[in-house]
């Protein structure tokens, strides 16, 4: 595991939801994340933390990812970024 392989999404744009996107990235950018939050200010740090650290978890160490939070718990981050990280070893496709 580890090597993604496209790019694989997961998630809604639904109140208490996040929808993310993980995108393969080069060995030099390592673990790249470009988030969207109306709680930024008071949440961002800790949303970047369990998107990076459930990566990590699941092997990925090189990743592009587009993440758009409305209000999501660590818990449904964490399960939507393990979808899109297993969307996104699958070959032929989400």
């Amino acid at each position: 595991m580890g090597n993604l392989l496209q790019p694989g999404q997961a998630g809604t744009i639904e109140s208490n939801d996040i929808i993310v996107t993980v995108a393969p990235a080069a060995a030099e950018d390592g673990i790249v994340i470009e988030l969207t939050s109306p709680v930024m200010k008071q949440y961002g740090k800790r949303i970047r933390e369990v998107i990076t650290e459930t990566l990590l978890e699941a092997g990925v160490k090189h990743a592009f990812v587009q993440a758009n939070d409305k209000g999501a718990l660590d818990c449904t981050i964490r399960a939507r970024v393990q979808t899109a990280v297993a969307r996104a070893l699958q070959e032929g496709g989400n």
